[in-house]
């Protein structure tokens, strides 16, 4: 299609300087929901652009509003801003100049490409009807960033809108490829603790002391038992013991062990079925070993969950513009969470994987990893999906 051809032509123009700054973010990354540096840099980047300017009260989160030269729908996309605490082991040239904090799940990217879009939009904005927020969000690594936009009312400024799109990037997926499904993209996240409390004692003598570790060690092995027993295999759900801490030195029975880890569904009803089991298995086992059990749980991210018609209406368009193999319908859900499914609880939207895998590395890292890297000529394809859903999402009457 000619338009579609046009607009991939404006995006790969636009590349270099989307580089630039994804790089330039890339060496300062800003973790949780104060990145006054980030949003600096984003800022400056769309100030020629004029767009409309609504600042976050509580994070330093924006909307940059695009209205066209008539009345028309409104639609938001996103892109997360925030780096992960942890060291970068990448081996690129502009390695984070911060220790311990890294961006390697991609943001940085996708703000560069949503600001990319931006430039490409805001040079068509004579020809549109209608309104596009610009989301630039803090705090997507498990500091609720959009729930707390969302609440305080600065999505809605001016106007809610009517739909929400997001990109995230997949460095094992090829470039000039997007990849999504209807219903539910990922995994509601919970974390839980559950401590548990004996009576110390000395080694040699455990008859003497109630040993803890051994019921900490069987809760475990519960835990996995209980998920294959008790929640349905076709409304799955992940339970991960991560961290298992007790004792202070090798001949000492401790009063107490803590187990720690994370709990994935794909429901609200398996999620909630698995939360009671994590409450029986505790107390059950507890209660066979004469033991307490002390269970805290605490729910983060919903299911984010992709409106059917506007994901069908979103492929297509990614379709257009990568062709007719540049769309994949992914199988089933993935385990990981979002905070984008806060805006989709609100608007029908949805959000895509996009393809960056670098072709020179044989098994590029994941997301997450310290080692991970992207192909940044991935961008351009990013630029000119988001700008295209935004296109023809304006020009659509339903």
């Amino acid at each position: 299609m000619e338009w579609a051809e046009e607009l991939k032509g404006e995006a790969e123009a636009l590349l270099p300087s989307v580089v630039d700054l994804r790089r330039a973010l890339h060496r300062k990354p800003e973790v949780g929901n104060d990145l006054p540096e980030t949003t600096a840099l984003v800022l400056e980047a769309l100030a020629p652009l004029g767009l409309e300017i609504e600042k976050s009260e509580e994070t330093t989160s924006f909307v940059a509003t695009l209205k066209g030269h008539a009345p028309g729908r409104c639609i938001l996309l996103r892109a997360d801003m925030d780096a992960l605490p942890m060291p970068e082991d990448s081996g690129v040239e502009f390695v984070s100049e911060r220790p311990g904090r890294m961006h390697a799940c991609g943001h940085d990217a996708h703000t560069a490409m949503l600001v990319g879009a931006a430039r490409l939009l805001a040079g068509r904005a004579g020809t549109l009807a209608g309104e596009i927020k610009f989301f630039f969000q803090t705090g997507e690594e498990g500091h609720f960033g959009a729930k707390i936009c969302a609440e305080e009312g600065l999505l809605e400024r001016g106007r809610p809108p009517e739909a929400a799109f997001a990109l995230h990037s997949e460095p094992r997926m090829g470039c000039g490829r997007v990849a999504s499904r209807a219903g539910a993209l990922l995994a509601s996240t919970t974390e839980w603790r559950i401590q548990i409390k004996g009576k110390g004692g000395h080694a040699s003598m455990p008859h003497n002391a109630v040993d803890p570790i051994p019921a900490a060690c069987e809760v475990v092995e519960a835990l996995q038992l209980m998920v294959t027993r008790r929640i349905n295999v076709f409304d799955p759900v992940v339970i991960t013991t991560t961290q298992i801490n007790a004792g202070t030195t090798n001949n000492v029975i401790p009063e107490t062990a803590e187990l720690c880890g994370t709990l994935r569904a794909t429901s609200e009803a398996s999620r909630l079925d698995a939360e009671e089991g994590i409450h029986r298995v505790a107390h059950g086992v507890a209660l066979a070993h004469g033991v307490e059990a002390e269970v805290t749980i605490e729910s983060g991210y919903p299911v984010t969950f992709n409106d059917v018609d506007f994901t069908g209406f979103a492929s297509s368009v990614a379709r257009d513009i990568l062709g007719a193999q540049g769309y994949s319908e992914l199988p089933s859900p993935i385990m990981g969470g979002e905070d984008f499914s806060y805006i989709l609880q609100r608007w029908p939207g949805a959000m895509f994987f996009i393809g960056m895998r670098d072709n020179e590395i044989a098994d590029p890292a994941p997301v997450h990893s310290n080692r991970m890297v992207l192909d940044e000529d991935g961008m351009s394809h990013g630029i000119a999906v988001h700008a295209a859903v935004a296109l023809q999402f304006l020009a659509a009457e339903g």
